[in-house]
């Protein structure tokens, strides 16, 4: 006689274990202890075998009816209930343990063994901190798009534009990791391309006036502090190259004899080697420094430990010290005062200055057909660069730098 709900719940705790039959092998082990238990017995291949179906009242009736009946499916199939529940049991574990969480940092630890950047090793880690709360203990092959985007809307919601943006790509390289090593099937955040606000682009802040230029020219020759705070900012405008690239120099990649200074890929932002032409004004510079540093590794290293490069933060103290306020003038601007000025010369070719700030062309093709590194428009660059700016330094009449018509 098949159970019933109600005799289910009416049923007394029995003096030992009983067995309660349903219907099509299924029964309730009714236990002395009082649970009661589902059970589905069956044969496969000749033996008979039982396979737990949950308890009672957690797993009612019909439940329980459907759960044989999925087994029954099974056994029609030519596949044991019993060995289908393990390997869902394995499969939900090894989901449960390859969380996005888990994949992430073994993603990031990846890039780092890779030798990406110190610097971008802690932005990965920092933006990775931004998505953990939501997504850090999900499966992350089971992570949808609308969840990662609802997840980048509340960085969004909270004015951080383009850290939203910057968390998508992490997130975007993390899925696309896991599918590379059979964890996930698809990147959902490729789907989001042009969901997120796009963030105002804030350019770094630079003087551009040729005036402005030798004003502060002068104020830098007039610092009051380290010797080698004062040379880094002296050179700074010379080389024109990234504030974390003239910190962190090596006295080991500076050929003062040839006047060049070849940059390791590892510290390049886009790890390639870079090599940068040396003016004269530039290696006068650099060999003063070397009488102070020069038994050491870093150029221009920390105050506090000559094991260790100036801190990022340096150059920029200098110049608030200097009375110029970080929307006016920044160690990076030094780079945008030299593209701005040596584009608006008209002497040199526009590919040339782009190869001297060591930016990547963005057109593949273009890259491919443009292979020359215009050294030797470089080197003559470098040095009339140098010279101009002496010339603003100096506070002679400035004249146009071309000719209008």
């Amino acid at each position: 006689m098949a159970l019933s709900d109600v005799k289910i719940r009416t049923l007394k705790k029995p003096e030992r274990d009983t067995k309660i039959a349903d219907e099509k092998g299924l029964f309730l082990l009714h236990t002395k202890s009082g649970s009661k238990l589902w059970r589905f017995k069956y044969r496969y291949q000749g033996k008979e075998k039982l396979l737990a179906l949950g308890s009672y009242p957690e797993v009612g009736l019909a439940t329980a009816r459907a759960r044989r009946d999925d087994a029954r499916t099974l056994l029609a199939d030519g596949i044991d209930p019993s060995a289908e529940k393990r390997r869902a049991a394995v499969a939900a574990a090894i989901s449960a343990a390859t969380t996005f969480g888990s994949v992430a940092h073994e993603y990031i630890d990846k890039t780092e063994n890779e030798g990406r950047a110190d610097a971008t090793i802690r932005k990965s880690r920092w933006l990775l901190s931004l998505l953990e709360p939501a997504l850090g203990k999900r499966p992350i092959s089971e992570i949808t798009p609308q969840e990662l985007l609802e997840t980048l809307k509340k960085i969004e919601r909270r004015g951080n534009l383009e850290s939203a943006g910057r968390a998508r790509a992490l997130a975007g390289r993390t899925f696309r990791y896991a599918v590379a090593t059979a964890r996930a099937s698809h990147d959902p955040a490729a789907l989001l391309k042009g969901a997120l606000l796009t963030p105002v682009v804030k350019h770094h802040a630079a003087l551009i006036d040729p005036k402005e230029v030798g004003a502060l020219l002068r104020a830098i020759d007039g610092y009051e502090g380290h010797p080698a705070t004062i040379k880094a900012l002296q050179l700074t405008p010379h080389i024109f190259q990234r504030p974390g690239e003239v910190r962190k120099a090596r006295w080991a990649d500076i050929d003062l004899d040839n006047a060049v200074w070849a940059i390791p890929a590892e510290q390049m932002k886009k790890r390639q080697p870079h090599f940068v032409p040396l003016s004269r004004q530039a290696v006068s510079i650099l060999q003063d420094m070397k009488s102070l540093t020069g038994s050491g590794q870093y150029v221009f290293p920390s105050i506090r430990s000559l094991a260790r490069p100036m801190s990022e933060n340096t150059v920029n103290a200098a110049l608030r010290r200097l009375g110029y306020a970080n929307d006016e003038m920044t160690a990076h601007g030094f780079r945008t005062t030299a593209s701005s000025l040596l584009n608006e010369s008209g002497k040199w070719n526009p590919d040339a200055i782009e190869r001297a700030l060591s930016h990547a062309e963005k057109s593949q093709s273009r890259r491919a057909y443009n292979r020359t590194p215009y050294w030797d428009e470089r080197v003559a660059m470098a040095q009339w660069w140098s010279d101009f700016l002496d010339t603003l330094k100096a506070g002679a009449d400035i004249i146009p730098l071309f000719k209008a018509g």
